[in-house]
């Protein structure tokens, strides 16, 4: 072999031959060139259909904003009502807040800021991931951005959204900030998935000593258990059934507080319509001063599943939730406040009981048990969110890998996480067992509602820059007015950090140590894998039978690498002398899209000459795909493996001349590209041609994958059916799994805070997450894992 001289690019060093061998060898794989896009768009929904999932959607998404009624005015004058123009400040307060936050920031701005239907701060995170290389973990390439699902926009080079972009990818500081950011929004999410159902339940059961007032309040305290047990008990039975089940009770609550405040308006006192004008807020604080600021607390409970919404819009149509918001929602919230707060005019001494208190005598236990159930299915809106927000944390390399289950065929967002379920019921209870008091847990809620809100805000701003690239006016427009508001709301919540408040934040901080040294131990091992792979050249240095003995069958090393050979692998081969006749690397990864198309999922390559039989399978998943296992992940796999042999063959055989379509839908352009690739950089090794290197072709999983390609109506080439059956053999012979079982340990001179992370807490949660084994469907008698250890 003659040897050659490469210069890097980038650094403008001189490499050696081995070097450039290695590059023609193994470089990341090329996307097919020519290749038409079929842009991927969510299908149209009717207005029938429309109308039954917003419908669905009250079941879901809004039991949260609906429920509040029954804890805000208590939680805002915790030591009763002075004076009656106060109940008109704080009304005031609730109708300006439920108009800026929920109506105006998030149904009619951050829910259009979703990726492709996705909700939440991940989902976020995905699309800044698209739109600028802030992702911590470097596995993409461009072949990634050329799916159909990866949008992105491109930037001007001097505009404001270019310079926005460069500043956040100069240092790896700001990467990771980032990424701490979108991980507390999480974290605070799934803690409110534990304070909304005891807030809720807790203060729904709390009806029954209204009408019973020497009943102890370790009744309502059990009764609450009982019913959190059940609630969390039918989770496993998925979104859209429990949506059928609640939503004709959130669609009879919101009609019935709508209708009460209607009727409390009317008898009670009409001058409380005063409120909507903003001048009742200025006073309010004048009046009330830093007591009026500090019951700003109780004032955000009335906004409290907002956020709930935003991350639920995995399971609904964003027109859906907007036209359940605006329509049903928003008008009956409105009118339920109204009418409390013209009941309490008269009856302020009422405070604590102030939703039962206003309810007629005549409905008051049809209203108590529609209440306890309205409760249930508050706890079940961000129960949901939470499910939704750790399936995308978990795709970003995030959270540790758990069981996740699709609940509905039809709509692929609706999941159930059996363990975060169970989880969450316990941390529940604890939360209702141990507070007892709906105003601690008030407090506890405020704060974690908040934080997510000005969380959202952060990232909203840079979506504004970068995904939809407002003019900085508008951007700066909408920054300023949310965090004026949500800022306000933060300093209040701040002095109740000591009656309850703490909670979140102990719950978020547990949750952001286990998903950021999780993350962090990702990190550290891919990079492992990345510094410790073995140059190809070195392994077709080997010859055609690696330097041993090749057994019948087909090893399939499953590596986080997109090129080059992973360290297992090459420890695997140095201890034992045989290895099967076909290899193929196996990469599984994770994209900042929402889902990638079943026809565009995996890519195969051929590594080395035709005699190695080796190969390369990159199969890439978005945030929202789910391995299925009634399918199989090893049949795909070989199906795109077969279709790669046929169309490889296909194209060595056309000629200059001939006139040839894949699938029907090639350019004239991509056989032009094809056709000289087939022709260039041909050896005299007449199986080492530059199509068997490193040409890349995208298969697509289409019936034609069962059938014999052939080029201009000729039959395939003999070489083709030889390696077709040859492979075939192979598989029947018997196909072995190997997966790397990699232990993790600190360096002996690392700090005692980095051995803490990395020594236990990350060894234990490797330890009691699912295998990948298991992700895959692999059987056991065909798995082999292959152990080495990594200093970090």
């Amino acid at each position: 072999m003659t040897s050659r001289m490469g210069i890097d690019e980038d650094s403008g060093e001189t490499k050696g031959g081995m070097w450039d061998l290695d590059q023609k060898l193994d470089q990341p794989m090329d996307e097919e060139a020519g290749r038409l896009k079929n842009m991927y768009r969510e299908k149209k929904f009717s207005a029938l259909l429309l109308l039954r999932l917003a419908f669905q959607s009250l079941g879901v998404v809004y039991g949260d904003l609906g429920t509040s009624p029954l804890y805000v005015f208590y939680n805002t004058f915790p030591h009763g009502i002075d004076d009656t123009e106060d109940v008109i400040g704080a009304l005031s307060l609730i109708i300006y807040s439920l108009t800026l936050i929920p109506l105006l920031k998030y149904v009619f701005i951050v829910c259009r800021a979703n990726d492709n239907g996705q909700g939440g701060t991940f989902a976020l995170y995905s699309l800044l991931c698209r739109h600028a290389k802030i992702k911590t973990i470097p596995n993409q390439h461009r072949t990634d951005e050329e799916l159909t699902t990866y949008s992105r926009s491109t930037f001007h080079e001097h505009s404001f959204a270019a310079k926005t972009k460069r500043w956040l990818e100069a240092y790896p500081f700001r990467k990771n900030s980032l990424l701490i950011l979108v991980v507390i929004g999480t974290c605070t999410v799934i803690g409110d998935g534990i304070l909304t159902p005891a807030i809720s339940v807790l203060s729904a059961s709390g009806g029954i000593k209204v009408d019973h007032p020497k009943m102890s309040n370790d009744v309502v305290v059990v009764v609450s258990v009982i019913i959190l047990v059940g609630l969390f008990s039918l989770q496993h039975y998925g979104t859209d059934r429990v949506g059928w089940l609640f939503a004709p009770v959130v669609l009879l609550w919101f009609l019935l507080v709508g209708g009460i405040g209607i009727f409390n308006i009317w008898k009670y006192d009409s001058s409380v319509l005063r409120a909507f004008s903003p001048v009742y807020i200025y006073r309010y604080f004048r009046r009330r001063k830093m007591e009026g600021w500090t019951s700003l607390g109780g004032i955000m409970l009335s906004i409290t599943g907002t956020e709930a919404l935003f991350a639920d819009l995995a399971h609904f149509p964003v027109s859906a939730i907007q036209l359940a918001f605006t329509v049903i929602v928003f008008p009956c919230l409105l009118l339920t406040y109204t009418g409390q707060a013209a009941y309490l005019m008269q009856n302020k001494e009422h405070v604590v009981d102030a939703f039962y208190r206003s309810i007629p005598d005549s409905i008051y236990w049809p209203v108590f048990v529609i209440a306890t159930l309205a409760a249930i299915v508050a706890s079940q809106a961000t129960i949901s969110a939470t499910f939704s927000i750790i399936k995308q944390a978990l795709a970003h390399g995030c959270f540790p890998r758990v069981k996740v289950v699709h609940t509905s065929k039809k709509f692929l967002g609706q999941i159930y996480i059996p363990d975060i379920n169970w989880i969450l019921m316990v941390l529940c209870i604890a939360v209702t067992a141990g507070f007892r008091n709906q105003s601690q847990i008030g407090n506890a809620y405020g704060t974690a509602v908040v934080i997510v809100m000005l969380v959202t805000t952060f990232l909203m701003t840079l979506i504004m820059l970068l995904v939809w690239r407002c003019h900085w006016v508008l951007v700066l427009l909408f920054t300023v007015l949310s965090l004026v508001v949500e800022c306000t709301y933060f300093s209040a919540v701040l002095f109740k950090v000591d009656q309850g408040g703490w909670v979140p934040l102990v719950i978020a901080a547990a949750f952001l140590v286990i998903m950021y040294v999780w993350h962090y131990g990702t990190v550290k091992r891919y990079e492992f894998e990345m510094h410790s792979k073995v140059s190809m050249a070195w392994i077709l240095g080997l010859g055609p039978s690696l330097g041993l003995v090749r057994v019948p069958g087909i090893g399939l090393v499953y590596t986080e690498l997109a090129s080059g050979v992973p360290h297992i692998f090459s420890h695997f081969i140095t201890n034992l002398p045989a290895v099967h006749s076909v290899v193929v690397f196996v990469c599984v990864k994770y994209l900042p899209v929402y889902t990638v198309p079943e026809d565009e999922r995996f890519l195969v390559k051929r590594i080395g000459p035709k005699n190695f039989h080796m190969f390369r399978c990159v199969a890439r998943y978005g945030y929202k795909d789910l391995h299925k296992k009634d399918e199989g992940f090893e049949k795909k796999l070989f199906d795109n493996l077969f279709l790669f042999v046929r169309l490889e063959n296909m194209m060595e055989g056309c000629s200059d001349s001939d006139e040839y379509s894949l699938y029907g839908q090639q350019t004239q352009n991509s056989a032009d590209y094809l056709l000289r690739n087939n022709g260039n950089l041909t050896t005299a090794n007449n199986d080492f041609t530059c199509s068997t290197v490193d040409s890349i072709i995208p298969v697509k999983s289409t019936n034609q994958g069962n059938s014999t390609v052939t080029s201009s109506g000729r039959e395939s080439s003999q070489a083709e059916v030889d390696e077709m059956e040859f492979l075939i053999r192979c598989r029947d012979a018997g196909v072995v799994h190997f997966l790397g079982n990699t232990i993790v340990r600190a360096r002996r001179d690392s700090r005692f805070y980095k051995k803490i992370a990395i020594d236990y807490i990350y060894a234990f949660l490797r330890k009691i997450c699912r295998e990948n084994s298991v992700i895959f469907n692999v059987p056991h008698e065909s798995l082999l894992n292959v152990g080495q250890i990594f200093y970090v």
